[in-house]
């Protein structure tokens, strides 16, 4: 097969979806592996590294012409919407639920699909994991520095001094991102409280960090006791190919503190506040009512080396299936790799993700 690994366009996004090892392996299986030019500059691997691995460097068009799956790290944006075409697959974060632009792209051109965070194995999200790690690590550190008085926050430093309290976090959701949230969190020295509707993940944060963080399962009311008292609030929710529900609506902002920093990691999937919206790295933050919103809709771009090498570990062995097999066989024979399919021939085959778009779920069948 014909793997295609392009440079990401969109505005500093720094990783690229292979390592120069990741290509190597496809390679010596006998598949051909095209990587545009530079597209791992930002990440540290050269054009040489992916060369000596047995790929091909070639220009982005001739990338998406002649490659029958394209692997990336973030969703296509519209500079790239012309590139795709019929009969090819796509194999990335999605994010499709807040995004009805890429989505009819998507079917009107009978791309295949395939979503990094829709892709569930075994009760778990193998491929959004380790991206929801760091953006969970990441969260309390961005949090912390505009909790600063000079980028409008609080004021308040997050370890604290002695004899004064430290920041309090409010982290929304313990899966993947909020257990991690708690993880730095805690190591920041932040009287740290966590949300959760399911008592199950609450039990294993608390395991994990037994007396050092506060548990409570997460109802309206308890939301709005909770969130006054809040430096910094993390929005770490997660509806698996569908859209975030609103936890935050705006009038709830006003009870906050003035200067609390929101960072709504949610935001791939269209946030948990009513008032978040996408923003970049160079651009990353504003103000609502006094709330500071840190809404960067790729928060582990900001770390490409350690977020590429994390990536590739997790995509690597099905991108291998995929290839190995072909695009329909392997989605036949694997179910993990059938239940991540969003678009297929025209169609929306995600359930979750139809249901947010209120349209019509047609499930894949190869027949």
């Amino acid at each position: 097969m014909i793997i295609g690994v392009p440079k990401e366009i969109k505005r500093h996004e720094y990783r690229i979806s292979l390592t120069p090892a990741g290509a190597a392996d496809l390679t010596v299986d006998g598949h051909t592996v095209l990587v545009e030019a530079g597209a791992g500059d930002g990440s540290g691997f050269g054009d040489d590294a992916y060369l000596q691995a047995g790929a091909a460097v070639c220009t982005r068009e001739e990338l998406f012409g002649r490659s029958e799956l394209i692997v990336k790290v973030k969703e296509p944006i519209p500079g790239e919407y012309d590139l795709l075409r019929e009969g090819q697959a796509l194999f990335t974060y999605l994010h499709l639920a807040p995004n009805s632009a890429l989505t009819e792209i998507l079917l009107t051109r009978g791309v295949t699909a395939i979503g990094y965070e829709t892709l569930e194995e075994h009760g778990t999200l193998p491929l959004l994991s380790p991206m929801s790690e760091i953006a969970g690590r990441m969260a309390p550190l961005m949090g912390a520095f505009y909790l600063q008085r000079i980028h409008g926050g609080t004021g308040v430093l997050a370890y604290g001094a002695t004899g004064v309290k430290p920041a309090r976090a409010l982290v929304l959701g313990a899966g993947m991102v909020g257990t991690n949230a708690v993880r730095a969190s805690i190591g920041l020295g932040m009287d740290t409280t966590v949300l959760n509707r399911g008592i199950d993940r609450l039990q294993r944060v608390e395991e994990l960090f037994p007396g050092r963080v506060k548990t409570l399962v997460l109802y309206e009311q308890t939301l709005r006791e909770e969130i006054r008292e809040a430096d910094l609030v993390i929005g770490a929710i997660l509806v698996p190919g569908g859209k975030t529900p609103v936890l935050i609506p705006r009038e709830m902002l006003r009870v906050m503190k003035r200067g609390c920093v929101l960072v709504d990691v949610s935001i791939d999937q269209g946030g948990c506040a009513e008032t978040s919206r996408p923003t970049t790295h160079d651009d990353p933050v504003y103000d609502v009512d006094g709330i500071i919103h840190y809404t960067v809709a790729n928060m582990p771009g900001a770390y490409p080396w350690t977020s590429t090498l994390a990536l590739t570990n997790a995509t690597l062995p099905y991108v291998k299936v995929l290839a190995d097999r072909g695009i329909d066989r392997a989605l036949k024979e694997e179910p993990a790799l059938a239940g991540a399919l969003n678009t297929y021939r025209g169609c929306i085959a995600h359930k979750a993700l139809a249901k947010s778009l209120g349209v019509m779920f047609r499930p894949f069948s190869a027949e």
